[in-house]
């Protein structure tokens, strides 16, 4: 299908019209088209594993977080929110990247992404590891200079180096941070847990500006009191979002390359998310799920979920 031409705003294949096991297997079945062209909002996938340094598979998130995509209805019955009601959305298909060489990839990645900030549109990414932020982050500040950022994650990536190399799944918000795409000022981590290098390896992006909130912080309770924190720390200007899926406890999200236990609950995922609403989203993504790791699907079943709350937040988006 080719996205409309028209004054109608693009709406996902409803069940009634198609079972939902049925149509096409695009992003939430909507229709597809080339480029951004036209559109307010494109989701793009990143079907890429070769920056990550544990489990690989998360080629094959974007394909699977598609197809899991496909019981999501168009109004968000939480926050009332219109989103095909409000803006052009469509389906740009995948980067197609060079799976036998990672910094060719990154490049791939970078200009895909000038492509598409060309035109005012907002991309939202089915990864795809954790790499793929960096070149986007890239063509990011181009447009809008250095960007805050809400980064969902159990882990700081922001590794010096990981076997020797500059640039892989563990290192883009340090190599953001040195290239001046992100302002430090206006960046927060939220989820860090597990084992570490050192006692103080989260300190690190605290010494530069960030928020650094750990999954500790977060047990037991609502983050609506902690998005309040971040959206007075983000103010106003360009925000990007980045969220990883092992952010969330393997409890929730199996399907992942480097699990680490006690981490944040869905309820916590969707009050992270919609509490951003009212910052200027720029962008967004959705990161490492692993579908070999996950036989039942569940985990780009929660992603899709997550990357359709992403969407009810954008500017523009009306609320019913």
């Amino acid at each position: 299908m080719t996205a409309s031409t028209s004054h109608d705003f693009n709406q996902p294949l409803g069940g009634n019209e198609m079972p939902r096991f049925g149509g096409p297997a695009t992003m939430m079945r909507l229709p597809t088209q080339a480029d951004a062209r036209g559109l307010d909002v494109a989701f793009v996938g990143i079907p890429m594993d070769i920056g990550t340094s544990n489990r690989p598979g998360t080629r094959f998130g974007p394909r699977q977080i598609r197809d899991e995509s496909r019981m999501l209805r168009p109004f968000n019955m939480a926050t009332r929110a219109a989103p095909f009601q409000s803006l052009q959305i469509a389906d740009i298909g995948d980067v197609p990247i060079n799976t036998f060489d990672l910094k060719k990839s990154v490049e791939i990645i970078e200009r895909h992404y000038d492509g598409i900030l060309a035109h005012p549109c907002v991309p939202l990414t089915l990864g795809g590891d954790h790499t793929l932020t960096l070149p986007i982050l890239r063509a990011m500040a181009k447009k809008h200079g250095p960007v805050g950022l809400i980064h969902v994650d159990a882990h700081a990536d922001v590794n010096d180096q990981m076997f020797g190399e500059k640039i892989a799944h563990g290192t883009p918000f340090r190599r953001a941070v040195e290239e001046g795409l992100i302002d430090p000022q206006r960046t927060v981590q939220i989820g860090l847990r597990g084992t570490g290098y050192a006692a103080d390896e989260f300190d690190w992006g605290r010494d530069q500006g960030f928020m650094v909130v750990p999954a500790e912080a977060c047990w037991h309770k609502s983050l609506t009191p902690l998005m309040a924190e971040v959206r007075a720390k983000l103010g106003s200007g360009p925000v990007y979002f980045s969220y990883d899926i092992d952010s969330l406890d393997p409890a929730y999200a199996p399907g992942t390359g480097t699990v680490e236990i006690g981490g944040l609950t869905i309820p916590q995922a969707l009050e992270i998310i919609r509490g951003a609403y009212g910052l200027e989203i720029v962008g967004g993504d959705l990161v490492e799920v692993s579908p070999p790791y996950d036989p039942h699907g569940q985990t780009a079943v929660v992603a899709a979920n997550l990357l359709f709350e992403m969407l009810c937040i954008l500017p523009g988006v009306i609320r019913r």
